[in-house]
């Protein structure tokens, strides 16, 4: 690896074991074994590297949201469906070290961030877009923005609705089958007007 991708590894082990306040760029030097001026030649700053970091984190939680499994035996956009994919996206939120922790350090902070603010900020668009064909079946590249900014930003809501609440108080966060008992009062009364 070069020193732009030990950085990024470097920063993510950081940002996991200290957080986003508590990680110094001293600290992602000695992670990573390169030099401070590394972090300005290829992210421009710390805040920037650990964005980016972050992002990293979660994407790499895509496959984890799949169960290890397939959702071929569930119907694209069915309640099955809805039910098996967010039971996978809460069974990590469960783990301990989750990224999704780390979430709720970042949200708190992004008003004193705005350089990770905007780059989160546009990470968050692409993060519905992939959570629509998990959900509803297709492929990611064919997402339309238009579904992306309100299927997929439904479903980043609620993800992140439920990212507070199992890190507030796991013992009282929903589970899956809570959420879609949820969904399927809604489609009814929607249904009923």
């Amino acid at each position: 690896m070069g020193h732009r991708e030990d950085l990024l590894e470097g920063a993510k082990r950081c940002l996991l074991a200290k957080g986003f306040v508590r990680t110094t760029a001293r600290d992602i030097v000695k992670e990573s074994g390169t030099n401070l001026a590394s972090i300005g030649y290829h992210y421009g700053s710390k805040d920037a590297l650990l964005a980016q970091a972050y992002v990293s984190l979660v994407e790499g939680m895509g496959d984890a949201f799949e169960g290890g499994g397939s959702a071929d035996d569930t119907e694209p956009g069915s309640l099955e469906r809805f039910e098996w994919v967010w039971s996978n996206i809460i069974g990590t939120m469960k783990e301990p070290g989750s990224v999704w922790r780390l979430s709720m350090e970042v949200l708190a902070l992004g008003d004193r961030l705005p350089e990770v603010r905007d780059h989160l900020a546009a990470a968050q668009r692409e993060a519905g877009r992939g959570l629509v064909p998990l959900l509803m079946g297709g492929r990611e590249e064919d997402v339309s923005d238009e579904t992306a900014d309100t299927l997929g930003m439904f479903y980043v809501t609620l993800m992140t609705g439920l990212i507070a609440q199992w890190t507030f108080d796991p013992r009282t966060a929903p589970e899956a089958g809570q959420l879609t008992a949820g969904l399927r009062r809604v489609v009814e009364a929607a249904a009923r007007r």
